[in-house]
């Protein structure tokens, strides 16, 4: 980081100069006039260290023979002097804050080449009830970033070698604000000033397109609600050799009107009148597979279960739950007087 551009000043700047310019640079991006901006106290931060570092002799004179400098490895913006002739405008004519960003954060060329490995990617699927009992296959469409197939993940195409037309074959280009002239290497050459390579116009050098396809899932029988389901790379494709990311599926199933589901059990509730819990009975109770006969022994009482072996749903670890038969008792609606005598009859002898 190139203490004095940050500071917008030169090298050779007096200590009235670096006092000038950090009061200036402070009433604008001091935190207490930019609350809640992080980037501003960040960049605040960075002009008090330069401040800091400069207005000191000792300090300044160390920066100066290079010790200061070398947690960069090398320079890539450079204060080169000032140009009266006349002043920058257009794409010449940063603002402090563009400036600033470019000594603070220098930018990572698309062709770099460095490896990075590709996002995951989420997405949900619903399904009925039903079918998350058989389980089977879907398909859900996602849009992921996959490989140019124009210039197959480089970025960029091969052409034949010649002079760098953005920098004119010097290797730099020159950035100014105001009269003040900045010079950084050419990210379309690197700084060779030869060009062997253009920028991969389908893909915009990034070497990645967007595209949507539909992805197959499959999807185990007895799936339940909320189970994500990992397709190893099949999210976003890597750069440079970096591994895909992987697809995840968070699978929703729909409620049934009769079944609820207590983990590989199946439940329901069924509903006999007071003699048949009384006398018992034999009722026919809804299944996956179809009506099943169900025994009521005499002497029911209302919220008492009963269990179906293996009629539930697949377990993932093999075989399958129950089918819970909860019952519950309906009282009979006693209109008429003989009815109401015949119930009187039953408190009196069995009431206890």
């Amino acid at each position: 980081m190139d203490l004095y551009a940050l500071l917008g000043l030169a090298p050779g700047a007096s200590p009235a100069d670096i006092k000038r310019a950090y009061r200036r640079l402070s009433r604008r991006y001091h935190p207490d006039i930019n609350p809640g901006d992080r980037a501003a106290e960040a960049l605040y931060r960075k002009i008090s260290e330069a401040y800091e570092t400069l207005v000191d002799p000792d300090r300044r004179r160390t920066y100066d023979e290079g010790g200061a400098r070398s947690d960069q490895g090398h320079a890539t913006f450079e204060f080169t002097g000032f140009d009266f002739s006349a002043g920058a405008h257009g794409s010449q004519a940063s603002t402090f804050t563009e400036l600033f960003a470019e000594v603070l954060h220098p930018l990572v060329t698309a062709d770099s080449g460095r490896t990075e490995p590709g996002a995951d990617i989420h997405a949900t699927i619903s399904i009925a009830f039903e079918d998350s009992m058989r389980g089977g296959e879907r398909q859900v469409v996602v849009t992921r970033q996959d490989v140019c197939a124009a210039c197959r993940g480089a970025g960029a195409i091969r052409t034949p070698e010649g002079r760098c037309v953005p920098c004119q074959g010097s290797g730099k280009v020159r950035w100014a604000r105001g009269h003040m002239v900045f010079t950084k290497s050419c990210a379309a050459c690197k700084g060779t000033g030869r060009q062997r390579s253009e920028r991969c116009a389908i893909c915009a050098g990034q070497g990645r397109h967007v595209r949507s396809e539909g992805v197959p899932v499959v999807l185990p029988p007895g799936v339940m609600e909320g189970t994500r389901l990992r397709i190893a790379d099949r999210g976003h494709v890597g750069r440079h050799g970096g591994r895909n990311g992987d697809l995840y599926v968070t699978v929703h199933v729909q409620p049934h009107p009769v079944f609820k589901r207590q983990g590989d059990d199946l439940c329901l509730v069924v509903a006999i009148g007071v003699h048949d819990a009384v006398l018992g009975t034999r009722i026919d109770v809804p299944s996956l597979e179809g009506p099943v006969r169900l025994r009521i022994p005499p002497g029911t009482q209302a919220g008492q279960r009963f269990r179906l072996r293996e009629r539930g749903a697949p377990s993932a670890a093999g075989g399958r739950g129950d089918l819970l038969v909860e019952v519950r008792i309906v009282l009979p609606q006693v209109v008429d007087e003989r009815g109401k005598e015949l119930i009187r009859e039953f408190g009196k002898q069995y009431g206890g």
